[in-house]
């Protein structure tokens, strides 16, 4: 303030933060803590701050500095309905705009925000941001695209069905043969972001300081990949004084990539069983609870055993049937429950790859036929609060998507004879009704219910 030519009240001066029990932590009060200083020694007229908010960090020469978290916070101002103005940090302008029915005065620093109370002006119109220009898959990452991966037809056509449907893929097989640019080409079939969806999405990446400054509003599904040497704070969410989300949570509405699989600690791959089934994550501290949406794709590379070597040829594998097991044991049998298709991906010969070269499709042409399925999933969940066949909950799928009796009967003797569990059951009918919709089918038939429990046990 004084560095901004104000003079600072020769007064005992008290800042209450309301509600007291709220934990509050970050430099986003700086801008309102000083506005109302100068409102309470008369510099700037009292009556005009009960209709604004503001956000923002102040350096020690009055400038604004940008802060993380402007989307959430002016998306809870625009919900409360008492203030339709804010004033935030020109750098942080951009995304706040982007939340409708709220208009958004960006300051440089607090003299002019100062100079600006005191005149009474109304608020000056903020540059109105430009709307991104309509994308499609293959302008998203030219380089990537789904044509590049041959000879793997069941792992294309695996990738297919999770984007249609958005559920989960763990492959399985030897280094080499494409595991890594199936999933990283699984993002490239995934439809633009809903509005709604869209808000999540840069809301999280917004709180956690690492949204883009050139594209403020998310519209694709995001692709999250940590390294194997991540903490459990890394992946759901953490941190001693300001709980920020984890990677499970920057894959919201997206996809989570974890490559080489079992070289994660078996306590950071079974943290993510929770999120699995409910969609949120929730990281409690003594300071207090944060609750992180976490609702993903989760995508699991892995190696049949730790040496990698194949199984035959000049320089077979040379691991015991001990340490295979320990190896891909620390993949839990909960954890694989909650996997909804396992692929093996093997290596193929020369002629196969040349075969298959006719028969590989650009992710452009896939992408069509997942954005149609979408169609069809969501014509027939209309009226309920899920968008893809992954998130009906069970009651909903026995009752109202149930398929016939003759359609379930695979899964009646897989439980007959204890192959499935009832978790297991829910998402093999989830996977067979993406099916359908992939075929223009009505209601899942045998055939839909065979293929997905086939791929559920991982002999597809």
């Amino acid at each position: 303030m004084v560095n901004s030519n104000y003079p600072w009240p020769d007064a005992r001066i008290t800042v209450s933060l309301f509600p007291a029990s709220l934990p509050k932590r970050g430099s986003q009060f700086d801008l309102a803590i000083a506005v109302a200083i100068l409102g309470a020694a008369g510099v700037v007229p009292a009556e005009r701050l009960a209709s604004f908010s503001f956000l923002g960090e102040l350096g020690l020469d009055g400038r604004l500095r940008p802060v993380r978290g402007i989307l959430p916070s002016v998306l809870s101002t625009a919900k409360e309905g008492d203030v339709t103005v804010v004033v935030v940090p020109t750098a942080n302008a951009a995304e706040a705009a982007l939340v409708p029915d709220v208009k958004v005065v960006p300051v440089r620093d607090l003299r002019q925000l100062a100079e600006w109370l005191r005149r009474g002006d109304d608020p000056p119109e903020p540059p109105t941001p430009e709307p991104p220009p309509p994308t499609t898959t293959s302008e998203v990452r030219p380089s990537v695209d789904l044509a590049d991966v041959v000879g793997q037809p069941l792992g294309r056509r695996a990738l297919e069905v999770c984007a249609a449907g958005g559920h989960n893929l763990w492959l399985l097989g030897p280094p080499g043969t494409g595991k890594t640019l199936l999933a990283e080409r699984l993002p490239t079939l995934l439809p633009d972001l809903p509005l709604d969806h869209a808000l999540e999405v840069t809301a999280i990446h917004s709180v956690a300081g690492v949204l883009p400054p050139d594209s403020p509003m998310m519209s694709r599904p995001p692709f999250v990949a940590p390294h194997h040497t991540a903490t459990p704070a890394a992946i759901v969410g953490g941190g001693s004084t300001i709980i920020r989300p984890g990677a499970a949570s920057l894959a919201h509405r997206g996809v989570l990539f974890l490559d080489e699989a079992p070289e994660f600690q078996r306590y950071v791959l079974d943290s993510l069983r929770q999120p699995l089934e409910s969609g949120y994550v929730t990281v409690s501290r003594a300071a207090g609870s944060v609750t992180f949406p976490a609702r993903f794709m989760l995508v699991l590379a892995a190696n049949p055993c730790p040496c990698a070597q194949p199984q035959e040829g000049d320089q077979t594998c040379r691991c015991t049937p001990v340490v295979k097991r320990r190896y891909l044991g620390k993949l839990s049998g909960p954890l694989l429950d909650r996997i909804d298709m396992k692929v093996t991906v093997a290596r193929s010969s020369r002629r196969e790859l040349m075969a298959d070269r006719h028969f590989v499709e650009t992710s452009e042409v896939v992408a069509a036929r997942v954005k149609a399925a979408r169609a069809r999933t969501a014509s027939r969940l209309s009226g309920t609060p899920w968008r893809t066949n992954a998130e009906v909950p069970s009651p909903a799928l026995h009752t109202d998507y149930r398929p016939a009796a003759d359609a379930m009967k695979p899964l009646t003797v897989s439980l007959d004879t204890g192959t499935l569990s009832t978790r297991g059951l829910d998402r093999i009918i989830r996977v067979a009704w993406t099916l359908t919709d992939l075929a223009g089918k009505e209601r899942p038939e045998v055939e839909e219910v065979s293929t997905a429990l086939a791929l559920w046990l991982g002999v597809g």
